[in-house]
């Protein structure tokens, strides 16, 4: 399915630009994907659309009252400020080890993402 036909999926190109950051930030950091795969398509579609939509990444797991406001604070834009300082990731993209929901994969195909998100 193509984006045009799906108004909750990101053009090509803001999908792939967040798939490589993604992958590119949970090695640089030692985190790691949810052991659930389709979390990590769900996100990572989500950011995609805010970087279409907003200019930005803003985090697609929480609900703002104005996302252009939230977009222009930097707070939640992805990696927010609880991942950069923490490594908490209140989406479940980037997990550590430790925690219960880590899978073992830094990587995810583009193909992937699109098979999960052209369901919803």
């Amino acid at each position: 399915m193509n984006p045009a036909n799906n108004p909750n999926q990101a053009t090509d190109k803001n999908l792939e630009a967040m798939r490589h950051f993604s992958e590119t930030y949970a090695k640089r950091t030692g985190t790691y994907f949810c052991s659930d795969l389709s979390i990590t398509a769900v996100v990572i579609e989500g950011l995609a659309k805010h970087k279409e939509e907003l200019g930005s990444p803003l985090c697609p797991c929480r609900h703002y009252d104005d996302k252009q406001a939230e977009v222009a604070a930097a707070f939640w834009n992805c990696p927010c400020v609880p991942m950069r300082e923490r490594k908490e990731c209140h989406c479940m993209l980037f997990l550590t080890p430790d925690n219960d929901f880590a899978g073992d994969k830094q990587d995810i195909t583009f193909e992937e993402i699109r098979s999960t998100t052209n369901q919803y």
